[in-house]
């Protein structure tokens, strides 16, 4: 027993005996660490998202304005100033957007009666305090789709 206690005694002595104030240190270092990546996480997830709802609420109002358009050429009109009302409420890059009609189970117009009109939208999300250099922030973009898909009525176009 008496062992353990010099062992113990010259162990302590070799120890630094001020060490006052090192925690708080190591706590706000640690916590700045873990908190920067964490606050860019959630900044990012928030900006992916934005388009994301973006893109989908495009997707289903330009489906549902082509589908109740009163002939093929107001269908077209309708779904540019969808477009452009989604792009600028939901700050959507104009020159990322790029949307996709089909109409499947039709005839030779699209849209037509008892037509399926299939829109997909499709954009690019920056990601964001990614520098211009070495077009790094072209290379950090993250795509994003929706689809939505309407009926025409079997009446369309019939006046």
């Amino acid at each position: 027993m008496r062992r353990w206690s010099r062992w113990s005694e010259s162990f302590r002595r070799r120890l630094p005996a001020d060490d006052d104030g090192s925690a708080a240190i190591e706590f706000v270092f640690v916590g700045l660490l873990l908190l920067v990546p964490i606050v860019y996480l959630v900044i990012a997830l928030g900006a992916v998202q934005d388009q994301a709802l973006g893109a989908e609420s495009g997707a289903r109002h330009i489906a549902r304005a082509i589908s109740t358009a009163s002939d093929p050429f107001d269908a077209d009109a309708r779904a540019e100033l969808v477009t452009a009302t989604i792009v600028e409420e939901y700050g959507i890059d104009p020159a990322a957007v790029e949307v996709d009609v089909e109409c499947a189970g039709t005839a030779s117009v699209c849209p037509s009666a008892g037509a399926t009109v299939v829109v997909t939208v499709r954009t690019t999300v920056a990601l964001p305090l990614v520098p211009p250099i070495l077009d790094l922030d072209r290379l950090a973009r993250i795509p994003v789709e929706a689809v939505a898909v309407q009926k025409v009525s079997r009446f369309w176009g019939a006046g």
